[in-house]
């Protein structure tokens, strides 16, 4: 009889080769302790990445996985998940490598609806080529290819989920394991592709870029955190609150141990409309939000696909390759 499984069973024999202090380190450990946690044998779980620093991730964790090419992750997923759908697909990206090169694929994974796990570690950089300003880079970041300050408006990878349509879109960040593991399960539990965008801190290029936001002594004022069918409050007493006011979030004070006029979370609302506003929320002007924005049912790809080639089947048979092949126009090329 196997034994069950352990954080160990998931640590391989690779040198982790990450700088030290990365916040990619916090993140391998809630996922090597997250996995023993999910009930899949290691040998039905997979972790296919892209290229950059946290592209690295399929060499650490000792189960199946691909190391592939800039940006293509999503695409190899997909191949794999229409072929062999009963496995545990996990994506690892960056915010350089999953919104720049690799944004059109990324995108279309979430519109189809593939089972997948996304996990898109956003540090604001460029790391592996050495800190240049990359898609969610802050307006006026001073980098090595923006020396006199970016202009670009910067994505917002949540409301880029939202927008392709994704099913379940949650945020996380690399100070809090807790957090991280069980956001992490819950887009395990979720059937279809599941988007998680985690705060990750670069020690070499931009350190502390989310130290306002996520830091010890700050965080309760600037962090709220989302629990469906539960008010949105935040705050060292929780005096603080969040309300829908002519579509858009206001913040509001509360009176101790009062609630009232704090906006109640939903992820489970049809449209996307209210986790776009939440997604939206930048500090200082609001807090951010920590968890599940959305967490809806869809059509899977996998299944659909599966479905019309089931009618196909019935309706014109199994099919041949090679009639297939010589049907229609030949020619030989002498």
């Amino acid at each position: 009889m196997s034994h069950p499984l352990t954080k160990k069973d998931f640590v391989s024999d690779q040198e982790v080769k990450w700088c030290p202090g990365c916040g990619d380190y916090a993140i391998l450990a809630a996922i090597q302790k997250t996995m023993p946690e999910l009930g899949v044998p290691k040998e039905d779980i997979v972790f296919i990445s892209g290229i950059g620093c946290s592209s690295r991730f399929p060499y650490y964790m000792n189960t199946y996985g691909f190391h592939t090419i800039h940006g293509r992750a999503p695409a190899l997923a997909t191949g794999l998940a229409i072929s062999r759908p009963e496995l545990s697909i996990w994506v690892v990206t960056g915010d350089g490598d999953g919104l720049s090169i690799g944004g059109n694929h990324l995108i279309h994974a979430m519109r189809r609806n593939l089972n997948l796990n996304i996990l898109l570690f956003n540090n604001q950089t460029y790391g592996l080529t050495k800190g240049q300003y990359s898609p969610t880079s802050r307006k006026k970041t001073v980098s090595k290819s923006t020396p006199f300050g970016s202009i670009d408006e910067p994505f917002n990878p949540v409301q880029v989920a939202l927008g392709a349509g994704a099913t379940f879109v949650a945020r996380t960040y690399d100070k809090d394991q807790k957090h991280m593991s069980e956001v992490f399960r819950r887009a395990h539990e979720h059937r279809g592709c599941s988007f998680v965008e985690i705060y990750q801190n670069c020690v070499i290029f931009n350190d502390a870029v989310f130290e306002g936001t996520i830091g010890k002594d700050v965080r309760s004022d600037n962090v709220v955190y989302l629990e469906n069918g539960k008010p949105l409050v935040y705050g060292k007493t929780g005096h603080r609150g969040l309300a829908v006011e002519d579509f858009e979030m206001k913040t509001l004070d509360l009176p101790e141990g009062e609630t009232t006029g704090a906006f109640v979370h939903r992820e489970d609302i049809p449209s996307p409309a209210y986790a776009t506003m939440l997604g939206s929320l930048r500090n200082p002007e609001f807090p951010e939000p920590m968890g599940v924005f959305r967490a809806v049912e869809g059509p899977v790809y996998e299944d659909e696909l599966e479905r019309q080639n089931q009618e196909i089947i019935a309706t014109r048979g199994e099919g041949d390759l090679e009639t297939l092949l010589a049907s229609g126009d030949t020619w030989v090329i002498g």
